[in-house]
């Protein structure tokens, strides 16, 4: 194979890396605030926005970005995943506005994680959103055809570990990531991104990517043990599994959230008194979980936004319970599932032109705050009636009851609570904890209560 020279900028960024020893992955965001708001497809100067004004407020510590690579033109929110070029030139905003809502965001207390494409690059060829003229395995200045794989028909056999991570996603030029080339071309443009403030990343497609090619990316960069959470999707008897993953970083359980879809649809709430690991799911520590993604809401596997109540719900659910850590999904209206975002990622205002802006619904802001409140207390009091009523406490810190029934229902709670009055934050009401712990309260139909120490007024 011929020898490779890197591109100015990425030969520098790799240059800096030499001689480093990687450290260990952080799993789960690092800090108090552990809350991802995903604003899918939302542009930059929006994402700044909404740091400010809702996010950093609401207590979320992190917000997840669409990919800010250059990328191939198109109206479909899939554009955004096949880039062309690792320079920050996409729909969502240029090179100066991207570091611009880093630094917004940081002024607000959260912090950013970069949803990053590295598996792959485009399909066809043309011009990027950036004018970067392009065609597969040949991205000029980048990556030409020595740096893919060898095969370059479609992923056809989950089974086969070679097939799913050597051969095309859908049909996308498959970067050949065991090659020093194009470890040090993709190190190079996450360290750029590390060089503008990004705090994490999300792997998109990490399935398909060795784990071992992809620690060795890792060990490259400027901060090796950067957060970062891994997009491997669970098949039960496929070659490859999240297991392999969880030593790079975070692994998104994908189980969790088709779980919740069957148990909120057609099952009990009363089965999710040991949910996580007791359900066979990947370690606390290392799972990022999810209600819905921009994937899943789409293909049905999961609840969405049109779910009403139930979807509400089961993001309530997913904020009070201590397990994983969560991303809340963000996005706006669809009929075709291949829109692209309503003005091509920007945000006027929540709940208009179709954004749904599902972080900023009271019920769910509302329960990021109680996360952080809660945070590292066990489930105490665990109660069910045997069907779809639920509640239980966070120790001394905090209690949670969902009705998940067609009727009201009004019964007096045990709680480990200290005696005194409490917003309900789930409607903005208070409740009055006595000296043994209990309360007394009435839930109506699919809705919830949510209180924690600290919170006494509405």
């Amino acid at each position: 194979m011929a020898r490779r020279i890197l591109p100015a900028g990425l030969a520098l960024a790799a240059a800096l890396t030499v001689g480093m020893n990687p450290t260990s992955a952080e799993a789960s965001p690092p800090g108090i605030k552990d809350v991802t708001a995903v604003l899918f497809e939302w542009n930059f100067a929006s994402v700044a926005k909404e740091c400010t004004t809702t996010l950093g407020p609401a207590g979320y510590g992190y917000v997840q970005v669409s990919p800010p690579a250059e990328h191939i033109q198109g109206p479909q929110w899939w554009t955004s995943y096949q880039p062309v070029s690792y320079r920050i030139a996409g729909r969502l905003g240029d090179r100066a506005a991207f570091r611009n809502m880093v630094n917004t965001c940081h002024a607000a207390g959260v912090k950013v994680v970069a949803d990053t494409v590295i598996n792959h690059m485009s399909a066809g060829s043309g011009t990027g959103t950036g004018g970067t003229s392009y065609s597969k395995y040949s991205y000029p200045g980048l990556y030409s055809s020595y740096d893919f794989d060898d095969c370059t028909s479609q992923v056809s056999d989950y089974a086969n570990r070679w097939n799913v991570q050597h051969c095309e996603l859908v049909g996308l030029a498959d970067l050949d990531t065991g090659e020093e080339y194009v470890r040090k071309a993709i190190a190079g443009y996450l360290d750029d991104l590390l060089s503008l403030g990004v705090d994490g990343f999300r792997v998109d497609a990490a399935k398909h990517i060795d784990s071992a090619d992809l620690a060795n990316i890792k060990s490259r960069l400027t901060k090796p043990g950067v957060y970062w959470k891994q997009e491997v999707i669970y098949g039960a008897g496929e070659a490859v599994q999240p297991t392999e993953y969880t030593g790079n970083g975070d692994v998104q359980e994908f189980r969790y959230a088709y779980d919740l879809k069957r148990v909120f649809t057609s099952e009990k709430l009363a089965y999710l008194n040991n949910y996580g690991e007791g359900w066979g799911y990947l370690d606390n520590s290392v799972a990022g979980v999810f209600v819905d993604n921009h994937d899943t809401e789409r293909n049905g596997s999961t609840l969405n936004y049109k779910a009403g109540a139930r979807y509400t719900l089961a993001n309530v659910f997913m904020l009070a319970w201590p397990y994983g850590a969560p991303d809340v999904n963000s996005g706006y209206e669809w009929t075709d599932v291949d829109a692209g975002p309503p003005d091509g990622g920007k945000v006027g205002a929540c709940w208009q032109d179709g954004w749904k802006c599902q972080h900023a619904w009271p019920e769910i802001r509302s329960m990021v705050a109680f996360r952080n409140a809660t945070r590292g207390q066990a489930v105490s009091h665990w109660w069910d009636n045997g069907n779809n009523a639920i509640a239980f406490g966070r120790g001394t810190k905090g209690y949670v009851a969902i009705n998940h029934e067609s009727s009201s229902l009004t019964r007096t709670y045990q709680t480990s609570l200290a005696a005194g009055t409490y917003c309900n934050v789930q409607n903005n009401t208070t409740v009055t904890v006595g000296s043994g712990g209990q309360f007394t309260a009435t839930l109506g139909p699919d809705t919830a209560l949510a209180l924690y120490a600290g919170k006494s007024s509405c």
